[in-house]
């Protein structure tokens, strides 16, 4: 029941969101400009951490990225199964893909602007 209402709380501001789009297309295509540029400031950031860290971390954290990846796809895929075969359902994906993103970019925030010596920093 509490993945009907979020899937069914972000269709409504999706589409509140994308009041200017005409048609479901343009919705999806703003959708996924949405989730593009959320994916290009992670990856900005993601490079930021690896040129930071040691190369222990530097496979620690490529690991750690592509399993995140890995999970993101998968949980989108599974929240979004009441959509699946429907016009939205490329929407849909795209905003729980970019809202999982947005999250993973404030972990990796976290650890580009954490200060040497912090014992919670990953990879030093």
């Amino acid at each position: 029941m509490r993945r009907a209402f979020a899937c069914a709380a972000a269709i409504l501001a999706l589409a509140a969101g994308a009041a200017s789009a005409q048609t479901q297309l343009e919705m999806n295509e703003r959708a996924g400009s949405g989730l593009s540029q959320a994916e290009a400031r992670m990856d900005a950031l993601y490079a930021k951490v690896l040129a930071r860290i040691s190369d222990a971390g530097k496979e620690n954290l490529q690991s750690a990225q592509e399993t995140w990846r890995h999970f993101r796809d998968q949980e989108c895929e599974f929240e979004t199964m009441g959509t699946k075969g429907g016009s939205i359902h490329p929407m849909v994906v795209a905003e729980c893909r970019r809202r999982l993103t947005d999250q993973r970019i404030k972990d990796l925030e976290a650890q580009a602007n954490c200060q040497e010596g912090n014992v919670s920093c990953g990879g030093q």
